[in-house]
């Protein structure tokens, strides 16, 4: 006969014992007097249980069979007891007796839902395959031992399960990564709204962040839908400063569907956040601030934030707040005020104008910057408030940042400039102040997007006959817009550089250069596009060369 592993004959023997204790526990049921309809409901529960051993005896040892074993041979150890008491028609103390029978049911209860998720877990039989695996595979084992160890025991092994789990997540993406395919997410959720404990809440809800900072997961959280949406809105609402802040780290990944906005909208979230704003952490008010520059994206919730006196909140984080929250709030200014001319002149009115020239002037790199030109270009298509900008010196800021490194910034800046080329005024300062050869650099370059933003650009400030002087000195300007004229490029738009070539076109070396780049083998497919400017443009270059001023040497 093959002889079983002490492990394993360890575990055969306490689920032996516990079988014998069920057993004696089920002879004493039906003898009882008092309280027959309670003992009838445990009688149920105990031959449910009695699978669940059944099941267990055929897995090796794993500490937490071992623990869940022990703690059962205790609820059962305590049923007999009352059992034996309960076969007495006088009880001392009767009121004690039938709570203690209550609570011998709950705790059979979740012994019952811990051997069900013990057995359908898959960690027993992992027992004895850590020793010789890969790490992914040890990783695999480990999330998948303290997940279960997550769903049951006492709280103060849960809790202890959840500080493990914290370690292993801080390790590295992958982990984060091995650990959601385990099914890390829904336990986390389920744990976040039914946990008494506001330490294990606090720890869950920093495990939720942690997910939710690996882009491929995120998409892992959205599924949790509006359970998980309500549970981190009631943190932001009444949680530790720390819960709150990584709640709003997790809600920053929550916050781009519009159904999300919305539902955080009418809960009173827009509020809970602006709190967190005004008075929580430099770290939470930057996550606030993120999750609220998210939720301005959807004009279904700009009444929200005007309900709520947003502007001026938005306006102190952004002079005041750190690098990131400044970044953040005016990020959710910029979302705010586009397309709201009233927003925009309250902005104004509020002191938005110096905010964004101090954000500007102190921010800790270029590629922050992307949202201050976004700010400005919006704002700047109110004319009142351009005229503003032009005199507080945003055009010199604008061809700055013209010549920087980051192409989100860059198009920013060009799209900008055309904005701020309102008037001639405005047009001769840009000029003066050095856009052009910028822009004609961005004409060559490899996004389409920039190109794009730099004929644009091109194309309004060229109105003023300087500009054109200018544009002419530059050696590959003109070429670099025919290029633009192909067709083949078909997803940028054609009446910038036509736009560009036909303020151009009265000079002579301009002709030249564009009819030798290939201008009259690309206009009439143009033409045929119904490209504004085109066939004007076709035209003149026709007239020049029936005059005869484009012979070649």
């Amino acid at each position: 006969m093959r002889k079983l592993p002490d492990a394993q004959q360890t575990t055969t023997s306490t689920v032996v014992s516990n079988l014998d204790l069920l057993q004696s526990l089920l002879t004493s049921i039906p003898t009882t007097k008092i309280f027959k309809g309670k003992w009838s409901l445990i009688s149920t529960k105990l031959t449910l249980l009695k699978t669940h051993l059944s099941d267990l005896s055929e897995f090796p040892a794993n500490p937490l069979s071992r623990e869940l074993l022990n703690s059962l041979s205790q609820t059962l150890l305590v049923s007999l007891s009352l059992s034996t008491t309960c076969q007495n028609d006088a009880v001392p103390h009767k009121l004690k007796t039938q709570n203690d029978i209550d609570s011998v049911s709950t705790k059979l209860d979740s012994h019952i839902s811990d051997c069900d998720v013990l057995i359908k877990s898959g960690v027993l039989q992992d027992q004895n395959a850590i020793v010789s695996q890969s790490k992914r595979e040890s990783v695999r084992v480990e999330s998948r031992n303290l997940i279960t160890r997550l769903q049951i025991g006492t709280t103060e092994s849960r809790n202890s399960a959840m500080d493990s789990l914290l370690g292993l997540l801080q390790e590295d993406d992958k982990n984060v990564l091995i650990a959601v395919a385990q099914g890390v997410v829904p336990v986390l959720v389920r744990l976040l709204d039914s946990s008494s404990s506001p330490e294990i809440k606090e720890k869950t809800v920093t495990a939720i962040a942690r997910v939710s900072k690996v882009d491929s997961s995120k998409h892992v959280l959205v599924a949790e839908g509006l359970l998980l949406l309500h549970d981190l809105l009631r943190v932001i609402e009444s949680g530790s400063g720390f819960a709150k802040e990584k709640a709003c780290i997790a809600l920053q990944a929550l916050s781009h569907s519009k159904e999300n906005a919305r539902a955080i909208g009418s809960r009173g979230g827009i509020s809970s956040l602006l709190e967190i704003c005004q008075a929580g952490t430099p770290s939470s008010q930057a996550a606030a601030a993120g999750v609220l520059r998210n939720l301005a994206a959807f004009d279904d919730i700009t009444e929200n934030f005007v309900e709520e006196n947003a502007i001026p909140i938005l306006l102190g984080v952004s002079n005041s707040g750190t690098a990131l929250a400044q970044e953040n709030a005016v990020g959710c200014l910029c979302n705010l005020v586009t397309g709201d001319e009233n927003l925009k002149v309250l902005v104004a009115r509020e002191g938005g104008i110096e905010c964004l020239k101090n954000f500007w002037d102190s921010a800790p790199a270029v590629r922050s910057l992307e949202v201050a030109v976004e700010l400005l270009r919006s704002l700047a298509s109110c004319p009142p408030i351009a005229e503003v900008l032009v005199l507080e010196g945003f055009l010199s800021k604008i061809v700055a940042v013209l010549n920087c490194g980051v192409l989100g910034v860059r198009i920013a800046a060009a799209k900008a400039v055309f904005v701020m080329g309102f008037n001639s005024k405005a047009r001769k300062e840009l000029g003066e102040c050095g856009c052009i050869p910028p822009l004609v650099k961005m004409l060559d370059g490899k996004a389409v997007e920039e190109r794009e933003a730099a004929a644009k650009a091109l194309s309004g400030i060229m109105v003023y006959a300087g500009n054109k002087r200018i544009f002419r000195k530059e050696e590959r300007g003109t070429v670099s817009v025919v290029q633009l004229l192909d067709p083949l490029k078909q997803s940028l738009d054609k009446k910038y550089p036509v736009s560009i070539l036909v303020s151009l076109v009265q000079s002579k070396k301009c002709r030249k250069q564009m009819v030798a780049s290939g201008a009259c083998l690309y206009l009439p497919k143009l033409v045929q596009m119904d490209v504004e400017g085109a066939k004007k443009l076709l035209e003149s270059l026709g007239r020049g060369k029936l005059w005869g001023v484009f012979s070649r040497p």
